[in-house]
């Protein structure tokens, strides 16, 4: 989270107690004492204890998203197009453990509550940006054919069981140095012939 606005501490705060306590652990009372902030400065930027939650789901999937499509504005070919998928991914995760564990955790909550639209909005429109630098690509013949929803699933499916699996603990490899394997297998399974 880069800026330092009341906003942003206490959904730092936030974070805080849902990584130590749990999402179902963590009253908005715990959340107050923890930012520091008044009841109604909570209800004023987000709501209630579900806003809270859905605004710190949706700012952890709109930084990671930021930060590729920064990259892929920057990048021409399209090998090194899917293997930033992997590498922002990895290089997200490795940097905010906690918000991604929360992230992981917490998609079917947001996507069946009141927020849900806007993250289905968020989502559409991530993938519209994200389909339309990746279609000269598939246009011109660098990836396999297969159906984009499955074109996602391959690139981004080994990197993400790999992270889920690393904080958890249950990986004793750091994800960090699967990097750069993880995005050499991801082109390797996408790349045409």
């Amino acid at each position: 989270m880069a800026r330092s606005t009341r906003k942003q501490e206490i959904l730092q705060a936030a974070l805080a107690c849902f990584t130590e306590l749990g999402v179902e652990g963590t009253t908005i009372e715990m959340i107050r004492d923890r930012s520091g902030a008044s009841i109604g400065s909570l209800y004023h930027h987000f709501g209630n204890r579900e806003g809270i939650i859905a605004a710190l789901y949706l700012e952890g999937i709109g930084e990671y998203a930021a930060l590729l499509e920064a990259g892929l504005v920057c990048t021409l070919e399209a090998e090194a197009c899917v293997k930033l998928f992997v590498t922002c991914y990895v290089d997200w995760v490795v940097a905010n453990p906690d918000w991604a564990r929360f992230v992981l955790h917490n998609r079917g909550r947001v996507e069946a509550g009141e927020c849900g639209d806007r993250l289905r909005e968020a989502n559409r429109a991530h993938g519209q940006r994200i389909g339309a630098v990746l279609k000269r690509h598939r246009e011109a013949g660098a990836f396999r054919r297969m159906p984009g929803d499955c074109f996602v699933s391959v690139v981004i499916g080994p990197v993400h069981d790999m992270a889920r699996n690393w904080l958890a603990g249950r990986s004793g490899t750091p994800l960090a140095e699967c990097r750069e394997l993880l995005a050499e297998i991801a082109w390797d399974s996408v790349r045409a012939g």
